[in-house]
């Protein structure tokens, strides 16, 4: 028709198509018939019946499935129940045994630390995942020590001699009581306090700067002495040989003395010469802390050997002469050796300048405070008699100074209290954490015994501390709030044999409750089974 219409029809229109108009009155007629009602109902019931097929299929196959598991069920015999249920026991008792050792050793559930560090990445959880502990660090970083007041890893300053005690201690009991962790961190040390950029122009002091670095005690040895070869007047080769090769404290002693006698001569060369150039001025920071070093050490061989009045002069003599090293917590050198010369009233001194609210504290520094209180009432203290005519002025100074104390360092009473076995000092503590509790312990726990009363005192009260502090702990009482890292870098200082002390104790994790309970659920299913296996047989198929 278009074509006719351009050839020159005259309308411009052409008749319709005669097939095509039949297509479309049968069109017309087939909607006309499905817009009836007769129509609809027939298709809803048609749709009706495919969904019925549709929901009644699921439940026939799951008739059949049953019927299968019913009959293999009834060919099982009692014996396959109860060896399933013994396998099924001993499976989750050997799981709940290997968690129990992964939290009493880690502090934290396996399960679920798979589950935190492998599975959440994998389904999306990463984003929400709360941020990591706080980190623990070592060093004087006055800045980290701001954000993290009270996780910072400290030099003992009452570490014992290598090769004269720790040594002999593996020696008699075969344990190392030293971690890799705390002796690479007195490795650093050493190499802050005895070297510095000239030694490269002395080849005694390149020998011993190597011979700090070295992981093998023999090695160390073996540099020093050949350091001394080179230069007999090489003070940190002796502090070494002091350290690490001497087997008792007199043998230290000699070392330190030929140390000092060497140290005192460089340090007045470095003096005179100082202000020459910045080098000078960083060798005479080196030779001074290796002067303060062996000084200190002296005064501590002095201590060990009986001799403590001089021992507690040297310290006060090393205090004056070198005030701005107060770092070094040589006042907590000198409280002891008062406390053993039970010289209190010069120790109430020491702690009225040093338990000062600007400067940091201690275990030593607290729980002194507290003794000394205790002193004053210990002797005549009756809980009994306490508690039907209240405390005196003096008994509640006293129980708030040992609350004080116990804030600091929860760990510390058990120790002082015998509730829990010391092990030997760390060269490095963590203030507040367990391992300044058994250094302070160690040391200090002869002065609480040498007082009637005070442990009597400390027993009856500490325990009321943690009723003081609120919980959870967001917030501190006295102090900042109790640090989260305390645990982990107390691993890491203390040896492995060493039960870690843990504040505030940890909830069991839920996977130790689950795998307890399956444990003992499928043994309770074996033994009954065992027992009567009739009985579990028809309950089985029932």
């Amino acid at each position: 028709s278009l074509a006719m219409a351009e050839s020159g029809g005259g309308s411009g229109r052409s008749p319709p198509c005669p097939g095509a108009a039949a297509a479309l009155r049968r069109w017309e007629q087939l909607r006309r018939r499905a817009a009836a009602p007769w129509a609809r109902g027939l298709l809803a019931v048609a749709a009706g019946l495919g969904l019925l097929y549709a929901v009644l299929r699921v439940p026939l196959r799951l008739r059949d499935g049953l019927a299968a598991v019913t009959v293999f069920l009834s060919t099982l015999t009692p014996k396959f129940y109860f060896a399933l249920t013994v396998t099924s026991s001993f499976i989750s008792g050997l799981i709940f045994v290997f968690e129990w050792w992964h939290f009493r050793k880690y502090g934290t559930s396996f399960i679920e630390q798979v589950s935190v560090s492998h599975l959440r990445p994998l389904i999306g959880g990463a984003e929400n995942s709360p941020p990591p502990p706080a980190a623990f660090s070592a060093g004087d970083n006055d800045t980290s020590r701001q954000n993290m007041p009270e996780c910072k890893v400290w030099r003992n300053p009452l570490n014992l001699f290598r090769g004269a005690e720790y040594s002999r201690y593996m020696w008699v009991t075969g344990k190392e009581p030293l971690t890799y962790y705390d002796m690479n961190l007195s490795a650093q040390d050493h190499q802050n306090f005895f070297t510095c950029d000239t030694d490269a122009l002395r080849p005694s002091d390149t020998v011993m700067q190597k011979a700090w670095r070295e992981r093998n005690p023999q090695a160390r040895i073996k540099a020093a002495y050949q350091a001394l070869e080179l230069n007999n007047d090489c003070a940190t080769a002796y502090v070494l040989l002091a350290e690490e090769e001497a087997t008792t404290i007199v043998d230290a002693e000699k070392y330190f003395k030929q140390a000092l006698k060497a140290g005192e001569m460089i340090y007045r060369k470095s003096q005179n010469c100082h202000s020459q150039s910045p080098q000078h001025e960083a060798q005479l920071r080196r030779d001074t802390n290796v002067l303060v070093y062996v000084k200190r050490r002296l005064a501590m061989c002095a201590r060990k050997l009986g001799r403590i009045r001089e021992a507690v002069k040297m310290m006060r003599d090393l205090m004056k002469e070198f005030p701005l090293l107060s770092m070094l917590n040589i006042h907590e050198n000198l409280l002891e050796a008062l406390l053993e010369l039970q010289a209190y009233a010069d120790v109430q001194a020491v702690l009225a300048k040093y338990d000062d609210i600007s400067l940091p504290k201690s275990a030593a520094i607290c729980y002194t405070a507290a003794l000394l209180k205790a002193r004053a009432v210990s002797e005549r203290f009756s809980p009994e008699t306490a508690s039907k005519r209240g405390l005196s002025t003096a008994e509640i100074n006293a129980v708030e100074a040992i609350h004080r104390a116990v804030e600091f360092n929860p760990h510390v009473p058990k120790y002082l209290l015998e509730m829990k076995s010391l092990v030997l000092p760390p060269e490095h503590i963590l203030k507040r954490g367990d391992s300044e509790a058994v250094a302070y312990a160690f040391f200090h726990l002869q002065h609480w015994k040498r007082i009637e009363g005070a442990l009597n005192l400390l027993h009856c009260t500490w325990e009321g501390t943690f009723r003081m502090i609120p919980y959870p702990l967001e917030k501190g009482h006295l102090f900042y709030p109790y640090p989260s890292c305390t645990e982990t870098a107390d691993r890491e200082l203390l040896p492995t044999f060493h039960e870690v002390s843990v504040y505030p104790q940890k909830e069991l994790p839920f996977f130790i409750h689950f795998t307890a309970g399956l444990c003992s659920f499928s043994a309770m299913l074996a033994l009954l089974t065992h027992q009567f296996p009739e009985l579990m047989v028809i309950l089985a198929k029932a």
